[in-house]
C-alpha cells in the first residue's frame, strides 16, 4: 500500500506542480479547460447524432408499419392515381390488362377499349370506383 500511496503523492504533485506554475500555469489551465469543454461538445455531439439516428429508425419502423403510402389519395397526382386504379382493377389473373386503357384527369377516372362482355366491363367501372381518391369513372369502353 505505501508504494500506492507514494504514486499518488507523486502524480498530485506534479499536476500541482504543472497547473500552478508561476510562469506557465495560468496558460495551461486555460488549455487544460478549453480541451475539456470541446470534449463536452463533441460528447453532445455525438448523443445528438445517435438520438437523431434513433429518431430516424423509429419513424421508418412506424411507416413500415402503418399502410399505405403515407399520402392521402387526393394528393396524388393523376398518373399515380392511374397506376394505382390499374394495380386494383387488373388484379385478377383473368383481367384484361391488354384490352383497357386507364387515364385519370382530375381525379376522372377514363376507362378505354373494346371488350366482348358487358359485364366485364361493369366490373371494371365498379372496381374502379372503389379506389380511395377517384371523385368519377367514365366508361368509354366498347362492348361487343
Amino acid at each position: 500500500m505505501a508504494v500506492k500511496d507514494f504514486l499518488g503523492g507523486v502524480v498530485i504533485g506534479a499536476a500541482g506542480a504543472y497547473f500552478l506554475d508561476p510562469d506557465n500555469g495560468k496558460r495551461r489551465r486555460h488549455v487544460a479547460r478549453d480541451r475539456s469543454l470541446a470534449a463536452g461538445r463533441d460528447v453532445a455531439r455525438e448523443a445528438e447524432r445517435k438520438a437523431s439516428y434513433a429518431e430516424g429508425v423509429a419513424e421508418g419502423v412506424v411507416a413500415k408499419a402503418t399502410p399505405g403510402t403515407g399520402r392521402d389519395a387526393e394528393e396524388l397526382n393523376d398518373p399515380a392515381l392511374a397506376r394505382k386504379v390499374e394495380s386494383e382493377i387488373f388484379r385478377p389473373a383473368d383481367a384484361p390488362k391488354d384490352k383497357v386503357d386507364v387515364n385519370v384527369e382530375d381525379h376522372v377516372v377514363y376507362l378505354r377499349g373494346k371488350l366482348e362482355s358487358g359485364d366485364e366491363a361493369k366490373r371494371l367501372v365498379e372496381a374502379a370506383r372503389q379506389v380511395e381518391g377517384v371523385r368519377e369513372v367514365e366508361s368509354l369502353i366498347e362492348v361487343g
